[in-house]
Parts: C-alpha cells; structure tokens; sequence
C-alpha cells in the first residue's frame, strides 16, 4: 500500500513563497502571531500525526470497515485512539474561536492539516472533519444561548457533528424533504423523519454527536422557503451542560458502499427527537449554506489528498518496477530491464498527476485564506473575498474531485495489473475518491451553480473579478520565458470572458443552453484557473533560481511542471470549447420514448 508522506517542501512554497502566508496574516485582526516559523512548525507536527498514525490505519480501516449493532457503531480498529490522540493534541481546536476555547490561529492552517490528514486516510478525517462545519453554522447563526451549550465540547473535539439533509426520496432536492418539526410547550421541537447518507452520524468516538437537521414547521410554505435548521443531539445535553437522557435518534443501518468503509455512513431515525431551531424559521436552506460552503471547500480538498496519494503511491512503482528498455537506450544497463519511469506514457500520467496536485495546492490554499479575509478583513476587503470565494468554491469542488478521480485511475495504470489488486492500496483510493463527485452538489449542480447563479447571474461581475487578477498578473513585469506562460493565459481569459457572453446570449433564447454547457464550462473555467496558479508559480521560481535562494532542483522543477501544464493540459480547454458551444438540441431533441433497449 502507498505509505504517505506530507508533501512538506511544496506546502511551504505554496503558503509562504507564492501566496505569502504571513503576509497577509500580519494584517488581518487577531492572526499577527502566525508567523512563518509558528505556521511551519504546526504543519510538520501536522505531518508526523498523518504519517505516523494515520496512515497505517487507512488499508486496514478499509478491509475492516464499521460494524453495527442496536448498541451503536464500532469504527475500525485503531481510529478511536486515533482520535482521542487527535483530541489531546489540540487539534479539533486549532483554527476556532478563542472565545470558545479555540486557538484561534487562521482558518487556512485547518485546510492544510486537512489535507494532510486527509491523504493519509480519508474515511478517519471525515469523522472530525464535518464538525468544523457544524461549528461554522452555530457561531454565524445560534443564539447566544446555543453557542454556549454546545460549540466549547465541539471546538475541543468532545463531541463531533454532523449535517443531514438528505432523504431517500429527494437526494439534492431539498424542497421535496419531509422531515417535520412540531412546537413543544419548552420551547424545543419534536423532529421526526428519516435522512439517509449522513457521513459520521453514528460511532464510538466520542460521548455526544450533535446534528444539524433541515425539517419542516408545520404549515411551512412548500419547497425550499419552507424549510427550517435544528440542532438535534444524539444525547440531550442538561442546562448545565452535563449529558442527559439519549435522545429519540437512532441509527438505523449504515450504508455499504463502495469505498470510505472506514466511515459510517448512516440511516438516522429521527421519533420525536427534541430539537432546538437555529436562525430563522423557513430560513433553514440559508444557514445551512454556512455548513454547506463549508463542506465544499473540505470536499476539494478530499481531491487534493486523493491526487497527492494516488501521485506518492504511482510515483514509488514507477521508480522502483522494471520492465523493458528505454527507446533510447537502457538506462540500467546493470539490470534485466529499465525502471518504467523512464517510458514517455508513464511519465505523461505522473507529470499529469503532479501537475494537477501542485496547482489544485495553490488553488484551495488561496481559497481558505480568502475565507481567512472574509472572516477578519475590512468590510471591503471581505466583500472582494467573499465574491472571489462564490465564485472559485464550485470550481475547487467540482474541478478538484474530478481530478481527483482521473489521478487516482492514473494511479492504478502506472501499477498496471497490480494496480488492480487490492493488497498494493491503490484500487482503494478509486473507491474511495469516487463519493467526492457526489457529495455536497454533483459536479453538475455545482457546474449549474458556477454558470447560472455566479458568473450569469452576477451579470459576469464575479468573474470579471478574477479575471482583473489574471490582467494584473500578465501585466507585471517578468522574464520573456515566464511572458510565454503569461500571454497564452491572457488569451484563455480573453476567450473565457467571450465565451460566458456567447452562452449567457444563448441561454436567454433557450435556458436548457445554459445546462447543456454547464459541465463543459466549469472545467474549462478550472483549466484556466489552475494556469493562473501555475504562472504565479513559475514567475516565483524563476526569480528564485536567479537569486540562488533555495533549492534550485526544486524550482527548476516547478518550471518544468508549469511548462507540461501548459502544453499538455491547458489544451484540453480547447476540446471544451467545442462541446460546450455544441448546443442543447443534441442533447434535447430525442423524445423520452426513444431512449429505448
């Protein structure tokens, strides 16, 4: 199985060389101590916990998976201690209010020891993991009263949550659930209803799970602006914070699916479970979007971690099988035959499974810290973040676990046969990666959401935004080498900008044009953004080889990756292009009756 090590050389490139961490930090309110030497020193003790602990448990989790029972659920060997060390070492903590016994530090340090965590395994990170959410809604929309009782044991990693939304018969359409909330005479509400794929909701981790829960007031208008958001415990927690009674939530069976099996992913009951309205009433869509926006930039995240695992582990076969000779020559002369990283189409998926990785890095970090900024910047600076972030979330999420899944495939090519057997780790990360796409807004609905409320219905503000950013990089000064990389963005800008205008026109005649390009059009809109990154990134490199600071191998090496992005995957834009423009009647004109066996 691959052994998973932190990537720790490019973190830092990426958090302090090119986005320039401290930076920014130094100027936003309450993050001045996060110095280069602080973020560094949390990201390598980061790097021992997912290397040292969780990896070793992540083939194992899998082959053992979740057990359950009426008692509950038993997670896999190992991933209880796991996290009772996760728990002692503060990091549930790291990037939450100080208010609430966090430690305050930016958000953006979270979503690197995430990524860590979560290359190394996955199905553990995601128990953890949706409580940042859960702690998200709560402090942007609980009462004072709620905040109290509940986010000090979720910030200290005491208790976990989660989100349920979904229910059998509405999947992503929220405005079909049925679960109800009926009024008590305390105040509290009677929740009843069944939601189904609820990741976490049931283990044996920790004492209580608290559960934010969309249901309906009775009377509720129908659709979406009829529906509500409840904090529901696992175990109803008494006025002076001490656990009570188990509440009426029960879980029912968990899912088997084809990958994550270290995580439970649940049915949960809900028989007059008493729970506790958050914001609004017929509100509860939009506080949950505080959780859901959230979980997005945790879900592109899980395509970063599977395009790094699938690259460590591809990379080490590669170098280490043989199997014939070189076009050129053997290159282990000494040998039965060459290493099969010496051959053009094992180096074409490598390169690729790279270059995706490195600059989806640059991508997501520069996400989190505009979280960073929307949280502590000034009212306009957080308002320039925040139109940044709606814009770039569908295109991380998306983008990034589309990604995710063609390197994780690349990674079992590069095995070949071998990559097909279990024992080696490699088909896991397939199984295991192939839920991002899924979760949290398919790639379609997040594509639907990129085209048709951000970029159309902004009437192309949010993307004229970042397309000034990318007019700012290309007019700043640099090598001719780096102006070849600059100008071949400046005409992809150009082009993205022309063609939201074309779509956008077609779509007023036709709205089906706008879902007939959706797909096409967000990746076509990641290519773009990711060579944006990747220019910022060989523009620092080259100026780092010319002043002799640092490694030259490994800037000369983002020069290289940065040039393969370029002429190797940049390109695809051009076949997107095509397809998108293709029209929605090859899609629409055949009658239902037609599709036949």
């Amino acid at each position: 199985m691959p052994e998973y090590k932190a990537p720790l050389r490019d973190i830092s490139f990426v958090m302090n060389e090119v986005l320039e961490a401290e930076k920014l930090f130094q100027t936003l309110p309450g993050y001045e101590e996060a110095t280069t030497d602080l973020l560094d020193a949390i990201v390598e003790e980061g790097a021992k916990f997912s290397e040292g602990v969780l990896s070793p448990l992540y083939q194992s989790g899998d082959e053992e998976g979740c057990t359950w029972s009426e008692e509950g659920v038993k997670t896999p060997t190992g991933f209880k201690e796991a996290y009772q060390q996760y728990v002692e070492n503060g990091w549930p903590a790291l990037s939450a209010d100080t208010e609430y016994g966090g430690q305050g530090l930016p958000n953006a340090l979270g979503i690197v020891i995430n990524e860590m965590a979560g290359s190394a395994n996955w199905a553990w990170l995601m128990y953890p993991g949706l409580s940042h959410g859960a702690v998200k809604t709560i402090e942007e929309h609980g009462t004072p009263e709620q905040k109290e009782q509940y986010l000090t044991r979720l910030v200290s990693g005491e208790w976990t949550g989660t989100m349920c939304l979904t229910e059998s018969h509405c999947g992503s359409d929220l405005g079909l659930l049925r679960t109800k909330a009926e009024p008590q005479a305390d105040g509290s509400y009677a929740i009843t209803g069944q939601k189904i794929f609820i990741s976490a909701g049931e283990h044996d981790m920790t004492d209580n799970i608290i559960h934010i829960v969309l249901a309906r007031l009775p009377d509720a208008p129908e659709g979406t602006k009829g529906i509500s958001l409840f904090i529901v415990p696992k175990v109803n927690v008494n006025e002076d914070g001490s656990l009570g009674e188990r509440n009426a939530v029960n879980c029912a069976s968990i899912e088997h699916k084809m990958g994550i099996h270290g995580n439970a992913t649940a049915v949960l009951n809900f028989d007059g479970a008493k729970g506790y309205l958050i914001g609004p009433e017929n509100r509860g869509l939009n506080c949950m979007f505080t959780f859901m926006n959230t979980a997005r930039v945790g879900t592109a995240a899980q395509g970063l971690a599977h395009m790094e695992q699938s690259f460590q582990g591809a990379l080490a076969y590669a170098k280490d099988r043989l199997a014939m000779r070189s076009l050129t020559g053997p290159k282990n002369p000494d040998g039965p035959a060459d290493p099969i990283i010496v051959h053009p189409d094992v180096r074409r998926m490598l390169l690729t499974q790279k270059a995706l990785a490195e600059g989806s890095r640059a991508l997501l970090y520069f996400l989190a810290m505009q979280g960073d900024v929307v949280d502590k910047g000034t009212e306009e600076e957080a308002k320039a973040a925040d139109d940044l972030m709606s814009l770039l979330t569908p295109i991380a999420k998306a983008f990034m676990t589309e990604l995710g899944f063609e390197c994780a495939n690349h990674g079992v090519q590069v095995f070949g046969g071998h990559g097909f057997i279990k024992e080696w780790g490699m088909e896991q990360i397939v199984r295991d990666c192939r839920i991002s796409m899924l979760y949290e807004g398919t790639t379609g609905i997040q594509a639907m959401d990129l085209i048709g409320r951000k970029v159309l219905g902004s009437g192309g503000k949010l993307l004229l935004q970042f397309a000034g950013m990318i007019d700012e990089l290309c007019e700043s000064s640099a090598s001719e080498e780096d102006k070849v990389l600059l100008d071949a963005l400046k005409a992809k800008k150009d082009e993205w900008l022309g063609l939201s205008m074309q779509i956008g026109e077609a779509a007023m005649q036709n709205p089906d044009e706008a879902g007939a390009a959706a797909v096409d059009y967000l990746m076509y809109s990641g290519y773009i953004t990711l060579a944006y990154f990747w220019a910022k990134m060989a523009i620092v490199a080259r100026q780092k080889i010319a002043d002799a600071d640092g490694d030259t191998s490994f800037y000369e090496a983002k020069l290289m990756t940065a040039q393969f992005y370029f002429e190797r995957l940049l390109p695809r834009t051009e076949s997107l292009k095509t397809t998108m423009l293709a029209g929605a009647d090859n899609l629409m004109q055949m009658p239902e009756e037609l599709f036949a066996i």
